[in-house]
């Protein structure tokens, strides 16, 4: 039997970044056909205290990858962050969607009653279950940065509904 906990969140990660690879190739090509310079929508924010869209990617793919890893109890891949361009935004989901590939069901058996140490040793400390991490930190800040990088091309005029949002499943 696979884990509830593998279910719920690879196969989920690998949905929306996939959906996510697809609009941002979608948006490129709309800034080509347009004569529309890209970082218009790299670097667009929904409100100036907010990251940009590419930093949305980022980050969305940095969730992906850690709450994989921290259920599966193996050490978290880093990656360097400094993608500028569509191109660079979709070799990241590559490599989080390869990533998730090498992660292996078995590895979220007793994920659940994991302990997840969130900023350890700093003032902001927090301790969690694996299932408390997975539903009420890891999906949720993921699915705000998938919605955000989005909202933001859509806002912009990308031409995109909530079957691209979803993706494939």
């Amino acid at each position: 039997m696979t884990s509830a906990m593998f279910t719920q969140s690879v196969p989920v990660f690998k949905q929306m970044l996939t959906a996510l690879k697809t609009i941002l190739n979608k948006a490129d090509a709309h800034a080509a056909e347009k004569s529309i310079d890209p970082d218009a929508f790299l670097q667009a924010r929904l409100y100036p205290d907010m990251f940009p869209m590419a930093k949305q990617v980022q980050v969305a793919a940095d969730f992906a990858r850690g709450v994989t890893a921290r259920l599966a109890g193996i050490e978290v891949p880093v990656f360097d962050g400094k993608e500028k361009t569509f191109a660079d935004l979709c070799a990241l989901i590559d490599q989080t969607l390869a990533f998730l590939d090498t992660v292996d069901a078995s590895q979220f058996e007793g994920s659940e009653t994991r302990e997840i140490v969130l900023r350890p040793g700093t003032p902001k400390e927090k301790k969690l279950s694996g299932q408390t991490y997975l539903v009420s930190y890891g999906l949720p800040q993921f699915f705000f940065h998938v919605s955000t990088a989005y909202g933001i091309l859509r806002h912009n005029g990308l031409a995109i509904g909530k079957r691209d949002y979803m993706g494939s499943y």
